[in-house]
């Protein structure tokens, strides 16, 4: 994929978005009749139904299922592991991810390695530590049921996890979900600061497609959708989780930036947020993408390797009328403190700075596959500056 002329569109996922769609689980055409149903370690699900109302419409479905309630916020591979023994254990013949990016994430990869013959996880991971291995069969079906608008892992083929040993933090290539259901309705009780996080996560998805080497036309299309409703809708889905109408707009500009990723590509900045949540496991990703963001974006404003790209995405998160493309930077800002996230500060989650080299060159071990879709190299130098600059 060399050109925004030239993209293959694959994305085979059926998607179910709406208010109340979870209530058509019971109707869809299910890929097995016992899955393993994969959830966090928390008590979010449970204590707002959502796990009660998706377990009703399974057996309606005539589905068994098998509860893997231990999904941390960032994946280890040695969970991953454990849910794909129990559903081995089990005869599960497929897998559903009822849960934000993590839960979705977890699913993804539990569903390509059960079928697996030999080897664990880390095996199938390309990058850092990782065996590099191909996967030898084909994942298990898998349906995602996102209750949260962050990653877009609903509808792209990426799961992340983490080497609690290494810290390393890398993407896994899994199987698109057969089926998705992007539910507003299951969304209104995320906190508000997390609302932010996620949010503003999606939103790093598309900004970061926007500049990357890798644009594509339809990238492009999902893109703007998705900049311009977080926009418009984040600041008012943070101020109030029941206003139905942002919660929706919020979705949507999830699934589009889930989109993004498939039909272009993310830069080194999540790379770069990688190496500090690996680190600091405590650290919510959308939190330190936030973070290093204005830092990461006037990198490449400096070099002014996209000036009209930056000008464009400053129209879209906002600008009315932009002159300059730092104009994107002031637009960014202003985001970051209608959602609350103005002020976050790398030290209030243990960061320190002497930890930075070590962050660069983890990023760029772990996942240089996103320093690749860069316009322009960034030296592993200059990525400690970028960290030194965002630190507070």
């Amino acid at each position: 994929m060399n050109s925004a002329d030239s993209y293959i569109w694959d994305l085979p996922t059926r998607v179910l978005f709406g208010a109340g769609q979870v209530k058509n689980l019971r109707n869809e055409k299910l890929p097995g009749k016992k899955a393993l149903l994969v959830i966090s370690n928390g008590n979010s699900v449970k204590a707002n139904g959502s796990l009660n109302a998706v377990k009703r419409q399974l057996d309606d479905a005539g589905v068994e299922t098998v509860l893997f309630d231990k999904v941390p916020a960032n994946p280890t591979e040695p969970v991953m592991m454990e849910g794909v023994e129990l559903a081995r254990s089990e005869g599960c013949d497929f897998v559903i991810g009822l849960g934000g990016g993590s839960v979705l994430d977890s699913a993804t990869v539990i569903a390509a390695i059960i079928p697996q013959k030999e080897g664990r996880v880390w095996d199938y991971v390309k990058g850092g530590t990782g065996g590099g291995k191909d996967l030898a069969e084909k994942p298990l079906p898998y349906v995602a049921i996102t209750t949260s608008a962050g990653t877009g892992s609903e509808v792209d083929r990426w799961g992340v996890v983490t080497n609690p040993e290494t810290h390393e933090k890398i993407g896994f290539q899994g199987g698109f979900a057969d089926l998705a259901i992007v539910d507003p309705e299951l969304m209104v009780t995320v906190p508000p600061d997390y609302t932010a996080y996620q949010g503003f996560d999606a939103l790093f998805h598309s900004l970061e497609g926007y500049i990357s080497k890798y644009r594509t036309a339809p990238a492009q299309m999902v893109e703007i959708a998705a900049i311009g409703n977080i926009a418009q809708y984040l600041p008012l889905a943070v101020a109030d989780g029941s206003d139905m109408d942002a919660r929706t707009k919020m979705a949507f500009a999830n699934t589009m930036s889930g989109y993004s990723m498939e039909l272009g590509s993310c830069t080194s900045e999540h790379s770069m947020e990688h190496a500090m949540s690996g680190h600091h496991p405590d650290l919510p990703h959308g939190a330190g993408l936030i973070m290093i963001s204005e830092a990461y974006f006037k990198y490449f404003i400096e070099k002014h390797v996209c000036d009209d790209r930056f000008m464009e995405m400053a129209m879209n998160i906002g600008v009315l009328t932009p002159v300059d493309p730092m104009d994107f930077i002031y637009g960014l800002r202003d985001l970051k403190e209608k959602c609350g996230v103005a002020d976050l500060k790398m030290s209030d989650y243990g960061i320190t700075p002497d930890e930075f080299p070590v962050f660069a060159k983890e990023a760029r071990e772990t996942m240089g596959g996103l320093f690749d879709c860069d316009l322009i190299d960034i030296p592993e130098e200059d990525v400690v500056k970028i960290y030194e600059d965002s630190y507070n």
